[in-house]
């Protein structure tokens, strides 16, 4: 463990760095960088291909930090590495408008690939990575010419093996025997409560050798040779992926915390900082202070990243000049605007005229993107038969076949939006994931990261309501809507008809910076004569009354815009003018002008009814105090689903006596 002084120095610059940024906001969490600080000097100093000068190269290695609220340990590493974190960056830690935010977030930090902070994400994420990287090198590497040939390295701790979501992925992982992911795992055997055998002994080992990794121990946490001769351990397995057990003492290097519960999510303190410096040859009396020579080596580091980018370019090159068929097979799939062509494409915007469910309409237009856009890559947590996402003759990723573009995620819901963010992340393919929409509960925690960090990500969810019928309450959905309408930069669409699946579809693969759900009907409906490409707006008038302002307005989604229709025209016999707005996506909807909403919702008609056969939280705004909804009250019930819609009221025959009841 002969390590040169400068390597010493280097590695504790990392820990005495974080520790004051958490010192000077007295917020944090210090106990995490200190304990890895030699694993993470080691992987990113002499194993890890990055080029801080340019930190979106194509084939650069993934390091994400799992345990986000150990983000000063991220931070430190990317303002040595000269990533564009200043030594003011670091001042402002959990500071508002800051580079170095409590937890990392992606788009905010140069150098931070994934937002982390829920215990477990980044591991779900990591597998999405080493996916999309597995699948990228059997579509574009030839003899000679790895073009895309880089590596998935994840950092977490005790909290991120409890979590039920490394499970799952991790399972998927060994299934898929991901080579290029390398699972860091910091054990120091403590939590927040205390040491972990008050609620996990099990051998972390065991279970990722039942997963199908390769498991490598490292004793001492502090031995960057024993690090490193395990990352190229790791490498060198070429059917597996590995999980490195690195054994590490949480706050290391301050005598009063090391080892301690303690060190984990709070400030040492001003005299623990300045013995936590003294003991590792650092002046306690000087704070946010790096040597000269530490940057040196670092910057000596960072060239062979540039070296390896250099080298990288050249043989892309080379190989685009060879193979012209595959740049131009690349250019599609790294083209974030090749989906914007086919708003005036006939063929994408046709459909039968037969009543048809929303699913089967959205396989359909799967289909019809898969064939347009190479890059489409997804699948569902075993229901694909049911949610209609399978791409016909694409074939199925699996450990035998990269290439292929359906993926079967097992039943791990929760794993596998994790996974969908990781894909969108790592970029190169257009990433859906499916389950039933009640099932969408599992999913949330997931789609919210994909919100926050602004991932185009398409989530499939099929059997939308109380239309599910005989599988009753468990399997129909009520309060998922108005959950996934409530979360902020996410897109809900539930479609009425052909035209209006289409129109989803073409949202969510045009969006630049928001996730959409797509949630879709088992049921049969009817393709609605007045629906169009207006959907795209979100709200739009699909029957119009014939005064500039109605007597009253039906709003619907879904499968219950047809009852809206047909109250509508039976109102007409008896005189009242009604007009009925398709609301397909609220969210889309409310980022119209204020003359767009106008026209669609005039102020002037306080006479309004909402139907939809789901909760009515949200459509409070549309109805005003005025109007009212004919909704679902509690849960469902099980029973043909037209037995459903008529025991709970959702008829055409209640939407005419609410219309009644505001006039």
């Amino acid at each position: 463990m002969a390590h040169t002084p400068i390597e010493t120095t280097s590695v504790n610059a990392i820990r005495v760095l974080a520790a004051d940024a958490v010192q000077k906001a007295n917020s944090g969490h210090p106990g995490l960088p200190l304990g890895s600080a030699a694993m993470a000097y080691e992987l990113w100093a002499n194993h890890m291909n990055h080029n801080p000068k340019d930190p979106a190269w194509p084939n650069r290695d993934r390091f994400i930090l799992s345990g986000g609220h150990g983000s000063t340990l991220l931070y430190s590493l990317l303002h040595l590495f000269n990533y564009g974190v200043t030594m003011e960056d670091m001042k402002q830690f959990r500071q508002w408008g800051s580079k170095t935010p409590g937890h990392p977030e992606y788009g905010v930090t140069p150098g931070v690939e994934a937002s982390t902070g829920p215990l477990g994400a980044g591991m779900a994420m990591a597998v999405g990575m080493a996916m999309a990287e597995a699948h990228l090198a059997a579509v574009f590497n030839k003899e000679g010419y790895p073009v895309v040939d880089h590596y998935t390295y994840v950092l977490g701790g005790d909290g991120c093996m409890m979590e039920g979501i490394s499970y799952e992925a991790f399972s998927l992982a060994g299934t898929l025997g991901l080579s290029k992911l390398i699972v860091l795992y910091d054990s120091n055997n403590i939590s927040i409560e205390g040491n972990t055998n008050i609620a996990f002994r099990e051998d972390v080992r065991k279970r990722f050798e039942a997963f199908g990794f390769q498991t490598l121990l490292v004793e001492d946490g502090n031995d960057l040779d024993e690090i490193g001769a395990a990352i190229e351990a790791a490498k060198a397995d070429t059917t597996r992926p590995t999980m490195i057990e690195v054994k590490t003492k949480i706050g290391f290097g301050c005598p009063a915390k090391e080892g301690k519960a303690s060190a984990h999510g709070e400030p040492l303190g001003v005299e623990n900082v300045k013995a936590l410096k003294e003991n590792l040859g650092f002046d306690p009396e000087v704070s946010f202070y790096v040597p000269d020579e530490v940057y040196a080596n670092y910057a000596e580091k960072a060239e062979r990243g540039a070296k390896a980018e250099e080298a990288w370019c050249a043989l892309f090159t080379e190989y685009c000049e060879k193979f012209p068929e595959m740049k131009e097979l690349w250019d599609q799939y790294f083209d974030k605007n090749a989906a914007e062509k086919l708003i005036d494409d006939e063929a994408f915007w046709s459909y039968d005229e037969k009543p048809e469910a929303t699913r089967n309409l959205s396989g359909q237009v799967i289909n019809r993107l898969a064939n347009i856009l190479p890059g489409m890559f997804g699948g569902a947590a075993d229901l694909a038969p049911s949610t209609k996402t399978n791409m016909k003759d694409k074939g199925d990723f699996s450990k035998e076949n990269y290439a292929g573009q359906n993926l079967h995620f097992g039943i791990r819901e929760l794993a596998m939006a994790g996974i969908g963010n990781g894909l969108a992340l790592h970029g190169g393919v257009i990433p859906y994931v499916s389950t039933f929409f009640v099932f969408s509960d599992y999913v949330k925690p997931m789609a919210r990261l994909a919100s926050l960090m602004g991932l185009p990500l398409t989530y499939v969810l099929t059997h939308d309501s109380i239309g599910v019928g005989e599988d009753g309450p468990t399997h129909e959905p009520i309060e998922q809507l108005a959950e996934f309408r409530a979360m902020p930069n996410f897109n809900v669409f539930r479609p009425a008809d052909a035209t209006e699946t289409i129109a989803a579809w073409y949202s969510a693969v045009t969006s630049k910076n928001t996730p959409t759900a797509i949630v879709l009907t088992r049921q049969n409906l009817p393709q609605l004569a007045g629906s169009s490409k207006e959907a795209l707006k979100g709200g739009y008038i699909v029957a119009d009354s014939e005064k500039e302002i109605p007597d009253a307005i039906i709003m619907a989604t879904g499968s219950e815009v047809q009852l809206g229709i047909a109250a509508k025209e039976a109102l007409a016999g008896e005189g009242v003018d009604i007009r009925v707005v398709s609301m397909p996506c609220m969210d889309i909807f409310e980022a119209q002008s204020a003359e767009y909403k106008e026209s669609i919702l005039p102020k002037a008609c306080r006479a309004r009814v909402a139907v939809e056969a789901l909760c009515d939280f949200g459509w409070g705004k549309y109805v005003g105090l005025d109007g009212t909804t004919v909704s679902m009250k509690g849960f469902g019930a099980s029973a043909p689903a037209a037995v459903l819609f008529e025991k709970f009221g959702i008829t055409k025959e209640a939407v005419i006596d609410a219309v009644k009841s505001v006039l």
